[in-house]
């Protein structure tokens, strides 16, 4: 019944997620969207964030609301399955749609919008430590918490060592997924942490492979890092149930 509960909960979140995708596919200097690609008029509530995915004018829009919606639920649905009815289940289900937003975001416009980093930080810094706070498992919210410190500083180290490849935004990110992987602890830090490099590296050198003159571009990173995460959240998740 949780997974069941858990992928209803993802298919809805991924419902909306289309429209902001579109919003926030712009360069870094430029402000959030307000017309579609035919040049209509976002409207909507919430100042056109909210409603649905497509222009009623036009038809254009963002990515389709049915792959944002399978791909949501499919992976709060895998979350609830390996962490079972364990308290910071709520953890994970807050930061699976904007992690799925996140991706799409930086696989189409290559950023990360702080406002989306720095929620994936914080919702789950907040909800794990009330978890911790509840079940008395603190010392789970402190390794969280280093986990967060250790794998935004490898990522920071990453960026000063080679700035042209990693942005500030992918060491931004890092910290929220640090947080997430490090309740379990190192195994599961170091399996998903090392899980998104390996999977970044990998899809880079078979671009080259095919197109040698894509070196010039810069390539998303942090969709990768996001698989990678969630490719060690759910056995640390299942290990610890």
């Amino acid at each position: 019944m949780p997974m069941m509960l858990a992928a209803a909960y993802g298919a809805a979140a991924g419902l909306l997620i289309p429209r902001p995708v579109h919003r926030m596919t712009v360069e870094p200097e430029e402000e959030w969207r307000a017309v579609c690609p035919g040049g209509h008029a976002i409207t909507g509530p919430a100042r056109g964030w909210l409603g649905p995915g497509r222009c009623p004018s036009c038809g254009a829009y963002g990515p389709g609301a049915l792959p944002t919606a399978a791909v949501t639920a499919l992976v709060c649905a895998a979350l609830a399955a390996a962490t079972g009815p364990r308290p910071e289940l709520v953890a994970w289900l807050a930061m699976a749609p904007v992690a799925v937003l996140l991706a799409a975001v930086d696989w189409r416009a290559r950023r990360l919008p702080d406002v989306l980093t720095l929620a994936l930080a914080v919702a789950p810094a907040a909800l794990l430590g009330l978890t911790g706070g509840l079940t008395g498992e603190t010392g789970g919210w402190w390794r969280a918490l280093l986990g967060g410190l250790l794998l935004g500083g490898c990522y920071l180290v990453l960026y000063l060592v080679n700035p042209r490849g990693i942005g500030l935004g992918d060491v931004k990110l890092a910290v929220g997924l640090g947080i997430a992987l490090g309740w379990y602890g190192r195994q599961t830090l170091v399996v998903g942490g090392a899980a998104g490099v390996l999977l970044g590296g990998l899809y880079a050198a078979g671009l080259l492979l095919v197109r040698p003159e894509a070196r010039k571009t810069v390539m998303p990173l942090g969709p990768f890092m996001i698989i990678g995460a969630f490719c060690g959240l759910l056995p640390g998740a299942a290990g610890a149930s």
